[in-house]
């Protein structure tokens, strides 16, 4: 069946028909044992009544016998020979043979051959009276009367109790095939109530793949069930799904924007080149190729990021790589360094050297005069500073300056600064090593840009 709901509802009645069959068997057994033990206890009674009146003299052809039809007795001898029976019983099979261990002492006084609180037997057969052979449950019953030894035999009709046993077996057997109707009607039912907020959800997905618009949402259930977990957990997945659909089109305008204008520089160079040779301006030229060349480079980067491409890690001095990028570091503006002790975190050593050159690059750009890198142990921390003394970064921004082509120049001509990405894969870089990056405010006055990573 494909059908959930078929499905549910044929496992919840083979569940349901398997437990009412095994109850109603029990049920059966249980009424079953309960009849014939009340036909036993009535075969004793009658059987000790017998009893009571061999054990009081009465001569056996004498005995007051109950009727056959309803109690068959048989009094029979030590050798079976049979002393009394009830009018119209014939025989007797099936009744429990007592043993020869179980009569009583023949050695003992008067009192105790007269004693009747002997334990009965119980034994299920037939008995034919006035030609008509029944079941019956029996209890025989020993006993010694004037050193001769006798057996009362006494049987209780079993007619009634296998007529009322048969009748619930009858009950069982019709009402099982409507139980389990009921069963696959009201699991059908309920399933089906419980599964239409599901194909409004499908319906909704399929009407959103169809039309592409990601601003639609599929509806969730009032109720709060697993339905409406579902419900929430794929409008959060459409959520996040818009976002990363929307941030790739910015980035696709943002890319296409940045490459445009040192394309069109570098065509407008080569054109007036072409047409006039002696005014070729070979430096702004190999100029606009190099800033081409970083600005592919570093979208390659966050392409690659955005990916999920894994990069192997290892152990990493920060101190030590700090210290050689920053020896390594030329221009204008110096660059001092300070560590405290060796801070080994686990990366990427070219990762980590990127995240060093991007904020090196960021803070001599905006530098007055002097440029800080810091070091330095914060709990389970490796901590990474860099300042300067620059104009700073304004507290609403410093967020925004770790998304991608965001520049907070007052212009965004070519020689402003950057293309707005480096700040942006420092975020990414750390992200992936497990950390995080902030930006704050220097001692003096410039920005601070702080990176946590975790310590090995």
């Amino acid at each position: 069946m494909s059908s959930v709901r078929a499905r549910t509802a044929l496992s919840a009645t083979a569940v349901v028909g398997a437990v009412l069959v095994l109850a109603g068997l029990g049920l059966v057994l249980a009424l079953r044992a309960d009849l014939t033990g009340q036909a036993g206890l009535r075969a004793e009674i009658a059987a000790r009544e017998v009893a009571a009146q061999i054990a009081a003299g009465t001569p056996f052809d004498r005995l007051d016998l109950p009727d056959g039809d309803e109690y068959p007795v048989r009094v029979t001898d030590g050798r079976g020979a049979l002393l009394a029976a009830s009018e119209d019983v014939r025989s007797i099979t099936g009744a429990p043979v007592p043993d020869a261990a179980d009569a009583p002492d023949s050695g003992g006084d008067s009192e105790n051959d007269k004693d009747t609180d002997t334990e009965a037997e119980y034994g299920t057969g037939t008995a034919n009276v006035d030609g008509d052979q029944e079941p019956y449950r029996f209890a025989v019953l020993s006993g010694e009367r004037d050193g001769t030894p006798y057996t009362v035999t006494a049987g209780a009709s079993l007619s009634a109790e296998q007529d009322a046993v048969r009748t619930a077996v009858v009950f069982l057997l019709a009402g099982l095939p409507v139980l389990l109707a009921v069963v696959w009607t009201a699991t059908w039912v309920a399933a089906r109530n419980a599964l239409r907020p599901v194909d409004g959800i499908r319906a909704e997905m399929e009407a959103i793949t169809a039309s592409t618009d990601l601003s639609r949402r599929v509806p969730v259930p009032q109720v709060r069930d697993e339905v409406a977990r579902l419900a929430r957990a794929t409008n959060e997945t459409l959520a996040a799904l818009q976002a990363a659909v929307e941030r790739q089109r910015r980035f696709v305008a943002d890319a296409s924007h940045e490459l445009r204008n040192p394309i069109a520089a570098l065509r407008t160079e080569l054109e007036v080149a072409a047409a006039h040779p002696s005014l070729l301006d070979l430096d702004s030229a190999v100029g606009d190729v190099a800033r081409l060349q970083t600005l592919a480079s570093d979208l390659l980067l966050l392409a690659r990021f955005d990916a999920g491409e894994e990069t192997p890690m290892e152990p990493l001095d920060l101190d030590e790589l700090a210290r050689e990028k920053v020896a390594l570091r030329s221009g204008t503006v110096p660059v001092t360094v300070e560590t405290v002790k060796t801070l080994t975190v686990r990366g990427d050593r070219q990762g980590l050297e990127r995240v060093l050159d991007n904020l090196l690059d960021n803070a001599q750009r905006h530098a007055a005069g002097a440029v800080a890198v810091r070091v330095a142990e914060d709990g389970r921390w490796a901590l990474l500073e860099v300042a300067d003394d620059g104009p700073g970064i304004p507290a609403a921004d410093r967020e925004r300056v770790f998304d991608r082509f965001v520049r907070l120049d007052e212009s965004r001509a070519r020689d402003a600064g950057g293309a707005g990405l480096g700040l942006a894969i420092v975020r990414d870089i750390v992200h992936r090593h497990g950390g995080r990056v902030e930006a704050g405010s220097a001692p003096w006055g410039g920005a601070l840009l702080r990176v946590r990573l975790p310590l090995v």
